[in-house]
């Protein structure tokens, strides 16, 4: 095989090192693949595979690309020799995303270095009202309305697509906030279902700038609006403090402690939501669940199964509104940002393939995953709204034992049931 001369090489390799992620690898496995690739003249994306799998072992907290390398020093350079050094080191890297183990002894390098968030205060041209950005007509969808009431999250989630939404450590206030919501005008025949955990955590600010004075006063203005307030905090002893309206319904971001300690920088334990859920149930609020991301890690059943026997424990499902399941889906940009940041996260360690342009577990790990959570949740199948939440339709059938004709009708069940949950009065959802 003729290769490039050298001085060609060092060229072709030096654009390569010096463009994202080679940059980001530490010095020793920079220093290694410039090894390699000299010696098997390896290809622009052949560079840019093994700086991703060194990348991911770094980011993984596994052994290091040097230490992964296929045995090869009585190796001959050759066509043949590099195609089955490659092939080894993808199989070791596939092997590693099947069951990844959490050391219990992990600490996060994110939640020392995450630096605090800077608040800023300005004036917004519109009220930021919309379709959930990420809906797709692909998948099963509830058609919320998402609204803006805060921008940025002071949480610092490894999985989070907001990283991909909003760029630097500042958190936005719209200064008009209050006179724009107030000004809002629905059509008062109409049910609606908005909430404010899409661009921000809902509670972890508390009332801020009169977030959460705007939002009651919203509420109780329009008794046709169910509000939802999504949070993974604990930061509850504003509403507390305050009558607030039926309409509103706090609900919980859950997960095990092991993902939470590992993935879930910042927020609350899990404990302590369920807590806070708890006093909110107690206030004689509708509270709800959402087990998104659910993750598939070594024990991920056991500890799932766990919470949701305290789930069963602590509540009745007279008290509790929706219970949502899902999982970890990526877009292209938001796996970058997370392979360039200086932390530790196996949340990228997974088995990943297309789902509709973005990047999922394979549908029969979803399966499996749901499947338990449902299973578990048996005792609320009739009491409480369940929904996959941005999911294929054929996996409700498959979940479930139903699924909805269309996300109109989708839509249309989970706020009735909402609605009758809040007001205690009868009604059937047809599905």
């Amino acid at each position: 095989m003729k290769y490039p001369g050298k001085y060609d090489y060092q060229e072709k390799f030096s654009k390569i090192s010096n463009s994202p992620p080679f940059p980001s690898l530490p010095e020793s496995d920079r220093g290694f693949i410039r090894e390699k690739a000299f010696k098997y003249r390896f290809t622009a994306q052949e560079l840019r595979q093994i700086t991703e799998i060194a990348l991911d072992f770094s980011l993984w907290n596994e052994p290091s690309i040097i230490e992964a390398w296929p045995i090869d020093k009585d190796l001959e350079p050759g066509k043949e020799t590099k195609k089955a050094l490659l092939k080894r080191l993808h199989e070791h890297w596939n092997t590693l995303k099947i069951q990844p183990k959490y050391p219990q002894d992990h600490q996060s390098q994110a939640q020392a270095s995450y630096p605090k968030p800077e608040l800023i205060m300005r004036e917004k041209d519109t009220l930021g009202l919309g379709r959930c950005p990420v809906a797709s007509t692909k998948t099963r969808c509830c058609n919320l309305l998402t609204l803006d009431a805060v921008e940025n999250c002071g949480f610092d989630c490894s999985y989070c697509s907001i990283q991909s939404f909003y760029h630097g450590n500042k958190i936005h206030f719209d200064s008009r906030f209050a006179g724009k919501l107030k000004n809002l005008r629905l059509d008062p025949k109409q049910i609606y279902h908005i909430g404010t955990g899409q661009s921000s955590d809902s509670l972890m600010w508390g009332n801020k700038n009169g977030v959460l004075d705007s939002l009651i006063a919203f509420a109780l203005n329009n008794p046709n609006v169910i509000l939802e307030l999504k949070t993974k905090s604990k930061n509850i002893a504003y509403l507390l403090r305050q009558p607030v309206p039926r309409n509103i319904i706090c609900s919980w971001s859950l997960n095990t402690p092991t993902i939470i300690s590992h993935e879930e920088h910042h927020t609350a334990s899990l404990e302590k939501r369920l807590d806070a859920a708890r006093r909110i149930a107690d206030k004689g609020l509708v509270v709800g669940f959402h087990f998104h991301p659910m993750v598939h890690y070594d024990g991920w059943r056991e500890q799932y199964c766990t919470v949701f026997e305290t789930l069963l424990d602590r509540f009745d499902p007279s008290e509790v509104a929706m219970i949502s399941l899902g999982t970890l889906t990526f877009i292209k940009p938001v796996i970058r940002q997370i392979r360039s940041r200086n932390f530790k996260s196996k949340i990228l360690q997974m088995p990943m393939v297309d789902a509709d342009g973005k990047l999922s577990y394979p549908v029969e790990t979803k399966l499996e995953m749901f499947s338990c959570a449902f299973e578990n949740l048996k005792p609320w199948h009739d009491q409480v709204f369940f929904y996959l939440c941005m999911e294929k339709h054929r996996l409700w059938n498959e979940v479930f034992g139903y699924e909805y004709r269309s996300n109109e009708a989708f839509e249309t069940a989970m706020k009735h049931s909402y609605v009758e949950k809040i007001t205690n009065s009868p009604f059937i959802a047809s599905r």
